[in-house]
């Protein structure tokens, strides 16, 4: 594909440092050094993806802001990404732009949700998006720049920044520079994200949450699912009752036992929701009111005070494996809203032959 003319603005500069100072002081930056964004890395990311400058990706519901090709690369290579990076970040886009997954509202609550990619399929080893040590830390140009994209894309074509006051977060968190990572399906004791969530094996594709910090704990001891999810369990009583949506970051080495046990997905979810019933004055008097009760399930404690989960549904735990294989370290990332005004949303990655 032969890229047309680019209709963005063109800026003559001296060259890189007078560019970065310029994105500083215009606000295009979100803190950090960018890669200026030259017509012919703008081009080469374009081309990577085969996507014409004018497509449309997606457009912010609440706002209308569309989101074009173009201005998605010009995010991109300031991000720092490789042109090959380019087919992850629209799937993105589009995902984000869903309107279940609420972005307008993600951006800009006190609550400060920041947008977590979790690539799965075989474009995750091409790019070398880590899934094992330190997944959430640094060092892995893919997982940062892939991130760093959508957050500028958010920050400058939708113009959510924090020094505007659009940002509302009260305290926001890491993720909100760059937050993606991949499932480390080699450790997998069961099927991979997408195909849970309806695509083949074989695609590749990006799914994003509005996900807030998450809760790092060590479970070192038990060698029993049951064990290491009542240690799961002690979190989720921490966020409050009636999630619909929480991830559930179960490290290799825990996910382990759940291989050797044989456990599937709704097992995790099904135990989940019934170790964390307990009655609803608990959850009242712990300063996390019950408000509307569970669909189903709820069921009687002693005394016939209603029981209600953590959980919405046995189906709210999405458990994903990430991390590398030493260390019995595993998270909670709880939803914004404990997910009830939002929900994950997955797009294939286009092949790009």
């Amino acid at each position: 594909m032969t890229t047309r003319r680019l209709s963005s603005n063109s800026i003559d500069m001296r060259d890189a440092f007078e560019a970065i100072e310029t994105y500083f002081d215009r606000g295009w930056s979100d803190g950090l050094p960018i890669v200026p964004p030259t017509f012919e890395a703008v081009a080469a990311a374009l081309e990577a993806a085969n996507l014409a400058p004018d497509a449309i990706l997606g457009v912010e519901p609440t706002k209308g802001a569309v989101i074009t090709a173009e201005k998605a690369a010009i995010n991109a290579v300031m991000a720092g990404c490789r042109p090959e990076y380019m087919p992850v970040v629209a799937a993105a886009v589009e995902a984000i732009t869903a309107d279940e997954f609420n972005l307008h509202a993600i951006t800009v609550s006190t609550m400060g949700a920041a947008i977590l990619l979790v690539v799965n399929g075989p474009i995750a080893k091409t790019l070398e998006i880590n899934s094992g040590v330190s997944a959430f830390g640094p060092g892995h140009r893919a997982n940062a720049t892939i991130g760093r994209a959508i957050r500028l894309i958010v920050m400058n074509v939708l113009g959510t920044r924090s020094d505007d006051g659009l940002d509302k977060a009260t305290l926001g968190h890491p993720g909100k520079f760059s937050w993606c990572i991949a499932e480390n399906e080699a450790s997998l004791p069961w099927e991979p994200l997408h195909v849970t969530r309806g695509h083949d094996i074989s695609e590749s594709t990006v799914t994003v949450f509005a996900g807030l910090s998450g809760l790092q704990f060590g479970e070192h001891a038990a060698n029993t699912p049951e064990g290491i999810l009542d240690a799961f369990a002690q979190r989720l009583f921490a966020i409050g009752p009636g999630s619909h949506e929480v991830v559930l970051v179960i490290c290799p080495e825990h996910a382990e036992h759940f291989a050797h046990a044989g456990w599937n997905k709704g097992q995790v979810g099904r135990y989940l929701y019934e170790i964390t019933r307990k009655p609803a004055s608990e959850w009242t008097n712990a300063g996390m009111p019950v408000g509307v009760r569970p669909e189903s399930g709820a069921g009687s404690g002693s005394g016939g005070e209603e029981l209600v989960s953590a959980l919405r549904t046995p189906e709210s735990a999405v458990p994903i494996v990430i991390g590398g294989a030493g260390g019995a370290w595993s998270s909670v990332i709880p939803m914004w809203g404990l997910g009830a005004k939002t929900k994950a949303v997955t797009r294939a990655i286009k092949a790009v032959r």
